[in-house]
């Protein structure tokens, strides 16, 4: 066994690992907690929208809690400011007693940064987020800090309660590399949920991966293989969801304002190539970006008001495209 078998191994064993230690405390919810490890080890940030009181904040907390990493939970409300987010300088003595100003830092400063209920700040809030995403930094008053690593930001969203909210614009939008919808528990899932946080017994979470171990498989994650085949694949879902493309489905045509830019196919390869290191493979299937396709892309595809009006939804619009980019590169492998 050579030294890179043996690290897609150790791999294997550290992820079965997080997962198990993970299923210990959240009901149910197997496939959200896979795309949010996906994304985490693809290095990449998270929207997840669901109904209040679904676990996502205690999903967000049990991961950070299992891999070791530093937690931070934002409350986004109306009155939020960016420096609330980011920090701010203020003015203290020194030593001598001359005052200087000291930047004292805000809970962006963390591994993992739950932004809760996101779309209730306001846009100048909200923006405060995207050099923190993009580039990993804070510039405040003109100095620059470099944020922690790993860095990630795990946003909520209500779909149904609307009011007194700010949609987020599509620019932040696109810095997140995947939007994953938190289903309603099933009714065997209820009764465990009840059961395990009404009862005497309390569950403690254990360390199952630590800091390195997070970095050493974000950098694994880079180093899974791509055909030209699969690149090609993926180049093509991208090209289909623009309606004045040629290969583009009549839905597409029919329902999509724009379709997904550069950032979509980044995203798409990263989170393809995570799902591959997850099912024990050095390289990227078809499977893996048909899979990965509807959590990167349900996001990135703006939908004209006759969707909106007709009641399509973006995963209907992203299986038709999965399929027609499918057609297109006959004989590709699974």
């Amino acid at each position: 066994m050579n030294e890179k078998e043996q690290q897609f191994n150790e791999a294997a064993v550290l992820i079965d690992k997080v997962k198990q230690e993970i299923s210990r405390f959240i009901v149910g919810q197997e496939e959200v907690t896979e795309q949010v490890l996906w994304s985490i080890f693809a290095g990449g940030h998270v929207l997840l929208e669901g109904l209040p009181g679904l676990g996502k904040t205690m999903l967000v907390r049990t991961i950070s809690e299992c891999m070791d990493l530093e937690f931070s939970r934002i409350q986004f409300t109306p009155d939020l400011m960016p420096s609330d987010i980011t920090g701010t300088m203020l003015l203290q003595p020194d030593e001598d007693g001359k005052q200087q100003f000291i930047f004292h830092e805000g809970p962006l400063f963390s591994h993992i940064v739950l932004a809760d209920e996101i779309n209730r700040a306001t846009p100048k809030t909200q923006s405060s987020l995207l050099e923190a995403m993009g580039e990993k930094t804070v510039t405040v008053m003109g100095e620059t800090k470099q944020l922690e690593q790993p860095f990630f930001v795990l946003a909520t969203q209500n779909p149904i309660d609307m009011e007194g909210t700010y949609p987020l614009p599509e620019a932040q939008m696109d810095r997140f590399i995947c939007k994953i919808h938190v289903s309603y528990p099933s009714k065997e899932e209820l009764k465990q949920i009840v059961l395990r946080t009404t009862g005497k017994e309390t569950i403690r979470i254990e360390k199952a991966a630590s800091i390195e171990d997070v970095i050493f498989l974000q950098q694994l994650v880079k180093e899974v293989l791509v055909s030209d085949e699969m690149l090609d694949y993926a180049v093509s879902i991208i090209a289909s969801t623009h309606p004045n493309t040629e290969e583009s489905p009549e839905v597409v045509q029919k329902y999509v304002q724009f379709g997904s830019g550069p950032r979509g196919l980044q995203s798409l390869i990263k989170m393809a190539k995570a799902r591959a290191l997850f099912a024990g493979r050095y390289h990227v299937s078809a499977g893996d970006l048909k899979q990965t396709a509807y959590p990167v892309l349900r996001h990135r595809l703006l939908l004209n008001f006759e969707a909106e009006a007709s009641g399509v939804l973006a995963d209907s619009i992203i299986a038709e495209v999965v399929e027609s980019a499918y057609k297109l590169g006959k004989g590709l492998s699974v």
